[in-house]
């Protein structure tokens, strides 16, 4: 065999391996998307979302009136062709507050999400990879604030420290931190007894380089899936809050605190409710549908099971 055939038949057996290792990757994004999209219920919930997402971005285009506008001539009107939800007791349309809301919920959602995620992922990261004293007194910590429930934690402490989006935020992202950490805490035990923590523990890694390279990027999966799920759970608190005056300010427009100023007319104007209502319970629903996509796409054991 000459020189030149040897070479080509190198690189062709380089490109089959190639195409070798690509393959598998494929194939699993095609398991993914066959997996989370196998059930109409998932599509759905995820088109929600968008819906949702695109409604914040572009509220001020989308929203027929002025939100905050107060026409005190025109109160309480009933669902027409000039104001489609009717108005609140202001006069201020009803669909433009909904639309606007849309961002409250949103932001509220997310970065107390995120928020939550990062400290409960950290405390738990640590806590069990070192173990010890360290696990512990984090642990024992995590399991003091799990004693309450997360809505009354929210509500203990948005109490403290005052209404508006910013307390209402912090107030939610610190009484969400319990299940991530918990979560965290349990993978960590588990992936840190896999060979190659191991091997880069003998071969001289030091622990951040350990635990941020190796062990916390194998413990993500699960962790997707219930920040997802619990988005849904952390807009319900936002409404929660602010329909019992606790939440959002006025004149801001939120979901819960329409559903608190029409509850008084259920019998006379029962949209001014049931309209940011059922935009909650969409909401929600939608989130929980995609965390449990996500769930059984990314992890094949607990697939079918809702």
């Amino acid at each position: 065999m000459s020189d030149r055939e040897a070479l080509s038949l190198n690189v062709m057996e380089s490109r089959g391996m190639e195409f070798e290792e690509a393959a598998p990757r494929v194939k699993g994004l095609k398991r993914f998307s066959r997996t989370f999209f196998g059930r109409k219920v998932v599509a759905f919930g995820l088109v929600v979302i968008l819906a949702l997402v695109v409604t914040a971005v572009f509220a001020p285009f989308i929203a027929p009136y002025d939100p905050y506008k107060q026409d005190l001539d025109n109160t309480l009107s009933k669902p027409s062709s000039a104001h489609l939800l009717g108005t609140d007791t202001l006069g201020r349309d009803v669909l433009s507050r909904i639309i606007f809301g849309t961002r409250t919920s949103l932001l509220v959602g997310i970065v107390a999400i995120f928020m939550a995620a990062s400290i409960g992922m950290l405390l738990g990261l640590v806590a069990g990879y070192f173990g010890g004293l360290v696990y512990t007194v984090i642990m024992r910590l995590i399991d003091a604030l799990m004693t309450f429930p997360m809505i009354l934690l929210a509500l203990t402490i948005a109490t403290v420290l005052g209404g508006g989006l910013r307390n209402i935020i912090l107030a939610l992202g610190v009484s969400l931190v319990p299940p991530y950490a918990r979560l965290m805490c349990g993978q960590v035990l588990t992936v840190k007894q896999n060979d190659y923590v191991m091997a880069g523990q003998a071969m001289g890694a030091s622990n951040i380089r350990i635990m941020f390279r190796h062990v916390a990027p194998n413990c993500f999966p699960p962790l997707i899936v219930l920040m997802t799920m619990m988005m849904g759970g952390a807009i319900l608190a936002e409404a929660g809050l602010s329909f019992l005056g606790i939440g959002i300010k006025p004149p801001g427009a939120a979901w819960g605190a329409m559903v608190s100023e029409g509850y008084r007319y259920l019998l006379t104007n029962p949209v001014l409710s049931f309209a940011p209502g059922v935009a909650i319970m969409l909401v929600v629903f939608a989130f929980n549908m995609v965390g449990d996509g996500l769930r059984d796409a990314l992890d094949p054991r607990l697939r079918g099971a809702l």
